[in-house]
């Protein structure tokens, strides 16, 4: 879901000073410390597929704690204090890793702590398993840690790959992230969800491992395949990608350092009128985008009411079709310029979550009523068997589509937008645009469902951010077609 021809990575330390540069520069080849550091990424990403948007999160909200509405309502909470975390503390390890030198034994240690918090949530079974306390601090260490890799891990890009190549690496590891969550996704479909639900030939009598869907098991286990896939993808890196040289500055003052430059980078911004005004404005609108991705499983549970299966096919259906938005954000930009195209990726993500607002397995669109029960089924398939279910499905596809090319075009604008010789101190500030409004949404979502009592509710302050966030980014100037 992002650029991959940029060499920031969402981490101030990930862009890289001039001296480094000329001694990483590289030829282009895609090296193996290059794969490794890509396979990595691979192997985390689908913790957030799997365990946070598609799986076992919604199955939370729904089984768990019982009441989609609640559920939503609790995982909002829990939310915001992963924001609240995030804010306080990421954007000081980013400021300072350059100052702190090695990277991996810091990646080591995450590592070594989140595969057994991903993995004990297989143990959040209803009815004697974990508490929801238990459940709540497990996800909410486990989202932290996450954030705090991938800082470290991307510091790595240009060390791992070199400059030539940091594209490829980048690209590639997009790739193996979407990838590997769309195996995991399809070989839980297979393997446990449709056993026993269709008469396939190529799928399995019973779910394999004797997996029982009476107890949830099926959904469960995508903690498991999570932690093992983070585990599996990082041991490459470990071995293979280049580490960054000791730096022989104590701890705490690297930390102070770090916050020093924090200071300065501030300062650099603060001179031009339109980055600033840019990089407040993305602070709510990728904060939206963001609340659409992570609350669209919990939505689609408790609206649409869709089983696990559904949400296997939900997830295997967006996570495909979310590839064409780096397409299409190449496309715009180019025809249109970052600027226009990030305002209409902008305003469709609106008008789809409008749309979704206005869905349930007895509405189309907030006009049209439909009774499942006297309709004829679109397919005899096991999932989507109705009109208000594909709707759902399309609405949700621009919104993939939109969504991705959103990151995409949001970093192309501020390379138009900044002066080249301060590229550096521009992307630190984005990246921390990134993370210090990470509590809005979960916050908005949570205020919006415990007062309106549903879960359209809450999701449809999202659209709030969202459009303040557009508002503020026709008071821009620049970002066209022409470079500068």
């Amino acid at each position: 879901m992002s650029d991959p021809k940029s060499l920031d990575a969402d981490g101030p330390a990930a862009v890289v000073e001039p001296p480094i540069i000329s001694q990483l520069g590289g030829d282009g080849r895609l090296n193996r410390g290059g794969v490794a550091w890509a396979l990595h990424q691979g192997g985390r990403d689908p913790f957030i597929i799997l365990v946070t948007i598609y799986i076992f999160m919604p199955y939370v909200a729904a089984v768990l704690v019982g009441d989609p509405v609640r559920g939503q309502e609790m995982i909002s909470h829990w939310d915001q204090l992963i924001g609240w975390i995030v804010v306080v503390t990421a954007p000081f390890l980013g400021a300072s890793i350059d100052k702190l030198g090695p990277r991996k034994g810091w990646l080591g240690l995450i590592v070594g702590l989140m595969v057994p918090m991903i993995a004990a949530l297989w143990f959040a079974a209803p009815g004697g398993g974990l508490s929801l306390a238990m459940v709540a601090a497990l996800v909410i260490g486990a989202r932290v840690l996450f954030v705090y890799a991938e800082v470290l891990h991307n510091s790595l890009l240009i060390r791992a790959a070199g400059l030539e190549a940091a594209h490829k690496a980048s690209g590639l590891a997009l790739s193996l992230g979407n990838g590997f969550s769309v195996i995991a996704l399809v070989f839980t479909a297979w393997a446990f969800a449709l056993p026993g639900k269709v008469d396939w030939a190529f799928v399995p009598a019973a779910p394999l491992f004797g997996l029982d869907p009476a107890t949830h098991e099926p959904e469960r286990v995508v903690a498991l395949m999570a932690a093992a896939l983070l585990l599996l993808g990082s041991i490459p890196m470990f071995l293979f990608t280049p580490d960054a040289p000791k730096t022989g500055i104590p701890m705490w003052k690297a930390w102070a350092d770090g916050a020093a430059e924090l200071g300065r980078m501030l300062k650099t911004v603060r001179r031009h009128r339109d980055a600033v005004l840019y990089l407040v404005s993305r602070m709510f609108f990728v904060d939206g985008m963001n609340g659409v991705l992570i609350y669209a499983g919990v939505y689609a549970v408790g609206v649409m009411r869709w089983g696990p299966l559904e949400m296997l096919a939900y997830g295997i259906l967006l996570s495909v079709v979310a590839v064409l938005g780096g397409f299409v954000a190449r496309w715009m930009d180019e025809g249109l310029g970052p600027k226009t195209a990030l305002k209409i990726e902008i305003f469709i993500t609106v008008l789809g979550l409008l749309a979704l607002l206005g869905m349930a397995p007895d509405r189309i669109l907030f006009l049209w009523s439909y009774d499942a029960a006297t309709a004829t089924p679109l397919w005899d398939g096991p999932v989507f068997r109705h009109w208000p279910d594909w709707v759902f499905v399309i609405i949700s596809f621009f919104n993939a589509v939109f969504i991705t090319a959103q990151y995409a075009s949001s970093r192309t604008l501020l390379t138009r937008l900044t002066p080249p010789e301060q590229t550096g101190a521009f992307f630190g500030v984005y990246a921390l645009s990134g993370v210090a409004t990470a509590w809005l949404a979960p916050t908005l979502v949570n205020l919006g469902t415990r007062l309106t009592g549903t879960q359209q509710g809450g999701f449809a302050t999202i659209n709030v951010l969202l459009a303040i966030g557009l508002a503020m980014l026709f008071l821009v100037r620049g970002g066209g077609r022409a470079l500068r």
